[in-house]
C-alpha cells in the first residue's frame, strides 16, 4: 500500500482523441502497482478518463494532478477553457455542450460529470465563465478510525 502522497501529473491537449485515455490508463497503472484495491482503481480510472475527454472535448486542453495517499484518491482536472456557464444543469445526465461534429464522433453524450460524480465520494467543482473550471474528486481509500477500506462497490 501507498506510505505517503504520490503525485502524478499529466498535461492533456484539446482535440487530441488519439491520446485520450492515456493519463487514466498510467493512473490506473500505477494505482495496481501500488496495490489499490482494484474496485477504487476501477473508480478512479473513470474519473480520470472523464475529466480528460471533458479537457479534450470542451475545454482545449489542460492539467490532470493525481494525489494518491494511503487515506484517499485525489483527481484534479484544470482548464482555462470557456468555463460552465450553469453547474448544475451541466451535472444533469444527458446534457452536453458538444458540437454535432464531436457527437458524431461517438463522443460528448452529457455522462462526463455525472459519471464523476457517480464514482467519487467528494466532488467540487469551480468554475468562472471564460477563465477555466477546477475539478476535485475524491475517492477514499481508508477510514481514519478503523484503518478499513471503504467506498462504493467494496
Amino acid at each position: 500500500m501507498v506510505s505517503d502522497v504520490y503525485v502524478e501529473e499529466y498535461h492533456i491537449d484539446g482535440g487530441d482523441f488519439i491520446n485520450v485515455g492515456t493519463a487514466s490508463t498510467k493512473l490506473k497503472r500505477s494505482l495496481e502497482m501500488m496495490g489499490i484495491p482494484s474496485s477504487l482503481t476501477r473508480r478512479a480510472s473513470i474519473v480520470a478518463y472523464e475529466a480528460e475527454m471533458n479537457l479534450v472535448i470542451h475545454a482545449g486542453g489542460g492539467t490532470i494532478c493525481c494525489l494518491i495517499s494511503p487515506e484517499k484518491i485525489q483527481i484534479i482536472a484544470e482548464d482555462n477553457g470557456p468555463g460552465i456557464p450553469d453547474i448544475e444543469l451541466a451535472m444533469q445526465e444527458g446534457y452536453s455542450t458538444a458540437s454535432d461534429a464531436i457527437r458524431e464522433l461517438g463522443f460528448g453524450a452529457g455522462m462526463g460529470l455525472s459519471n464523476i460524480k457517480r464514482n467519487t465520494d467528494t466532488l467540487d467543482i469551480i468554475s468562472e465563465v471564460g477563465k477555466g473550471t477546477r475539478v476535485q474528486a475524491v475517492i477514499l481509500v481508508k477510514s481514519m478510525a478503523g484503518g478499513r477500506e471503504i467506498g462504493r462497490g467494496n
